[in-house]
């Protein structure tokens, strides 16, 4: 048995100062300001740091330098290390049928190594999304019509392992893929990505489990109703539907989400229907003019934005920064609303009876450690 002594624990809506938290078989056994060790157990001293729940990032396709299907160890470590002790890789639109086989397949084996053991499933970006939006978008093989014989194999190898599939509700016979998706994983949730829906589109495929926004506000289009009059597209219907959460690019300078944006969402939303990504990614194309300076997000060969180089522990620094959020409130954007979103229901808050994972950090989420399923890593 381990217990954390003089921590502060982060809970959903408050702190507990002074606290002891046990864990035992890799599970929170008890916590409070008055828990009695118990004889022979480990001690791990806090120091009065933050206890929160480990990090949940359910968009991410790498360390920022190699793509997880690449080398997952060396990216699942690398998150790890920053407290994020779930993930669901990224395997992006821009990869063909027999790529995106053998991509799964790598992550398959990869979690079955105990150096992978953040890895929880995958997010699938793609393969239907609108090819007008989005980085690498030369080289996305989908601008074809949805073609069964195409996606069935891709299904066939992650159907247990993707916890959302994203897709564009505007492209034609996208329903077919979204009822063979669910007739193999009747749990799969569905994210509206790289999109000019309208509405009635994307609310058309609620029913199915669409219930997430990717990277809100970004590859996001436009719906004029007249050429003077701002239409309503992908955007303003996460924004209206409660149960649609909406992940969220926090970088540094708020260039994928302008910080006064992000307030915005923050009051449209509440508190617990935001989702922190990291959507790290790898792409090394040059910096842009009028980027200069900027060294948390990544541009493609055609100057647009590629994702981050971010980790949560970054994404909840900046989200302090722009918005004002308070230590529990980004605990609850990067653990308990994203766990909750695909269905990791055993971890993602301070629980008797969840996994122990969890983050020991200062007040500007500089992590001092981190412990997995009840083991110290950091």
């Amino acid at each position: 048995m381990k217990a954390i002594i003089n921590a502060t624990l982060v809970m959903r809506d408050h702190y507990i100062p002074n606290a002891t938290l046990l864990i035992k078989d890799g599970k929170i056994q008890d916590f409070g300001e008055k828990i009695a060790l118990p004889e022979g157990c480990e001690v791990i001293d806090a120091e009065g740091f933050y206890v929160g729940p480990g990090f949940v990032d359910i968009h991410t396709h790498s360390d920022g330098k190699i793509f997880f299907h690449q080398d997952p160890v060396t990216a699942a470590r690398h998150h790890l290390r920053h407290g994020t002790t779930s993930l669901l890789p990224a395997l992006y639109m821009s990869m063909n049928t027999a790529q995106y086989v053998d991509a799964v397949s790598v992550l398959r084996e990869a979690m079955k190594k105990e150096e992978c053991a953040n890895i929880a499933g995958l997010y699938m970006e793609g393969p239907y999304l609108n090819p007008d939006f989005g980085c690498d978008r030369t080289s996305n093989p989908w601008v074809g019509s949805v073609q069964k014989e195409a996606y069935q194999p891709i299904i066939d190898a992650a159907w247990d392992l993707a916890r959302v599939w994203c897709i564009a509700p505007e492209r034609e016979g996208i329903l077919d893929f979204v009822l063979d998706v669910k007739a193999k994983n009747p749990n799969a949730a569905f994210a509206v990505a790289h999109s000019a829906a309208s509405p009635q589109q994307i609310e058309a495929l609620m029913p199915y489990g669409l219930k997430i926004g990717t990277h809100h506000t970004n590859a996001t289009g436009d719906r004029p109703r007249y050429p003077e009059c701002r239409g309503v597209c992908v955007d303003e219907t996460v924004n209206y539907n409660r149960e649609i959460y909406a992940e969220l690019i926090c970088d540094s300078m708020g260039i994928h989400v302008d910080p006064y944006m992000l307030r915005l969402v923050r009051r449209i939303k509440g508190e617990d229907r935001i989702i922190l990504i990291s959507d790290a990614y790898a792409c090394d194309g040059p910096t842009p003019p009028g980027y200069e300076g900027v060294d948390d997000i990544n541009f493609d060969w055609e100057g647009e934005i590629a994702g981050s180089k971010m980790t949560l522990d970054i994404a909840c620094r900046n989200m302090m920064k722009h918005t004002g959020a308070s230590v529990a409130d980004v605990f609850r954007y990067a653990s308990y609303n994203p766990s909750r979103a695909v269905g990791l229901l055993d971890r993602g808050e301070i629980a008797r009876g969840l996994c122990a994972d969890l983050v020991i950090c200062d007040h500007q989420m500089n992590i001092k450690n981190v412990i997995l399923k009840g083991e110290l890593i950091k």
